[in-house]
């Protein structure tokens, strides 16, 4: 029994130092004298700047998908995908044969309708002079003067028809409507196409400067029309922004924000934004994506560590030490940071003693040595 017991004792003294050790790793040092030792640190004010990434989709300035206006075969591409095209450049030409023939058919009714309109001029003329000698009536000068403007509206639909059949016949030369590069062609020689089909017949788009979509959240919306007194001031007083390239690299020049949207999206509480990059040696393409890198500049601001606060719902509890003893008070952060700090917008005052370290370890009361 003796031997049992001692056997006991021995896992139990075991199982106690394992306990002990593991506490140990996870929480401060405990001193002799009660009480555990923190990491502290005195609240001081400072600039600081952070630079927060925004996931962004690429865009030309001027994405135009080209879709034909009239129905037809393509008879040929004039263009290559990739090419750089300029305003009016033909890019494709649809069959002419058809629409030459209704231009030629409304040609023709144009002078029929004008050889009508001179025939019921003359019969008018020669109406008027015989009803001032007295040798038809007024009954008849009405008819011949009704049979003229019959005429004259039919001059004028022949025309229209006319006027309509020659721009069927330019739309058959499908041109580019701005300067720029030609996207992927997927419509090639022989097929047929029409106004109502769904995808386009290529995308130009204007590569010059390219438009960098990005979402902010509305805190950070909120943060900046506090800051700034509105939105437009806050457009205005925008820094510069930086371009993160999918392959890791930066973008050589910079940008700037031009415009913000008004609303807010109702399914992500995001609230998207522009940003407008030169694009001369054309490495920026429509359709990539990236990463937006926007500084945030804090004059005098109260930063702390993130390892000194504590997260609750959307507010942050950061522990002071008075007298000794830790005291939570809770803080409000800027919504802008690093990862790494936070800027205290309220709740600290300059001079506080706070827990820099392990705040989450941290009960109230706590002796802080």
């Amino acid at each position: 029994m003796k031997k049992v017991k001692g056997k006991w004792m021995r896992l139990i003294g075991l199982f106690s130092c394992s306990v002990w050790m593991a506490s140990c790793q996870q929480a401060p040092t405990q001193q002799a004298g009660g009480g555990a030792s923190y990491e502290t640190m005195k609240v001081v004010t400072s600039d600081k700047e952070f630079v927060t990434g925004y996931s962004a989709s690429i865009r030309g300035r001027y994405d135009a998908g080209i879709l034909p206006q009239v129905s037809g075969t393509i008879q040929r591409v004039m263009v290559s995908e990739g090419q750089k095209v300029k305003k009016g450049q033909s890019l494709f030409i649809i069959d002419q044969v058809p629409y030459r023939a209704a231009l030629n058919t409304a040609s023709a009714n144009v002078q029929a309708a004008k050889a009508g309109l001179a025939t019921a001029q003359l019969s008018y003329d020669s109406a008027k002079e015989l009803y001032a000698q007295n040798v038809i009536s007024e009954h008849q000068l009405k008819t011949t003067e009704n049979a003229l403007l019959t005429a004259k509206a039919q001059v004028a639909q022949a025309e229209a028809q006319e006027l309509n059949a020659k721009n069927n016949l330019a739309y058959t030369e499908v041109k580019s409507p701005s300067d720029g590069v030609v996207g992927a062609i997927p419509m090639r020689e022989g097929t047929l196409v029409s106004p109502s089909m769904g995808v386009p017949l290529t995308t130009v788009s204007d590569n010059k400067e390219m438009y960098v979509y990005f979402s902010m959240t509305e805190n950070q919306l909120l943060s900046m029309t506090r800051q700034h007194g509105s939105m437009d001031e806050a457009l205005k007083a925008m820094p510069t922004v930086q371009l993160k390239l999918n392959d890791g690299s930066m973008y050589e020049h910079t940008g700037r924000i031009e415009s913000i949207s008004g609303v807010i999206d109702r399914q992500t509480g995001t609230i998207s934004a522009r940003a407008v990059f030169p694009n001369e040696g054309g490495i920026l393409h429509s359709g990539a994506n990236g990463t937006v890198l926007m500084p945030t500049v804090h004059k005098d601001a109260m930063v702390i560590p993130q390892a000194a606060a504590v997260q609750m719902q959307n507010k942050y509890i950061v522990y002071k030490v008075v007298d000794g003893k830790a005291t939570s008070a809770l803080v409000s952060v800027s919504p802008t940071s690093d990862g790494k700090e936070f800027v205290v917008t309220d709740g600290l005052q300059v001079g506080d003693e706070i827990i820099a370290k392990g705040a989450g370890l941290v009960r109230e009361g706590t002796v802080v040595k």
